[in-house]
């Protein structure tokens, strides 16, 4: 399975499991981003992120933390 940017909370779950010690609401969106890309199951045109899909992985992020 791969995962797309759109996959909003796939990513955010996946993040979750790999950085647990760290808060989403405190990570700059170019570290997320090259984050998401590094995801092993990641794979889509790094070009097709942008702040409003970025935002969305944070909240799902926090949702997945609480």
């Amino acid at each position: 399975m791969s995962i797309k940017w759109i996959d909003s909370r796939d990513i955010a779950i996946e993040l979750s499991e790999q950085y647990p010690e760290i808060d989403p609401q405190t990570v700059r969106f170019t570290d997320l981003r090259e984050w998401v890309m590094a995801l092993k199951e990641f794979d889509d045109d790094p070009n097709h992120s942008g702040e409003k899909i970025l935002e969305a992985i944070v909240l799902c992020w926090m949702d997945e933390r609480d």
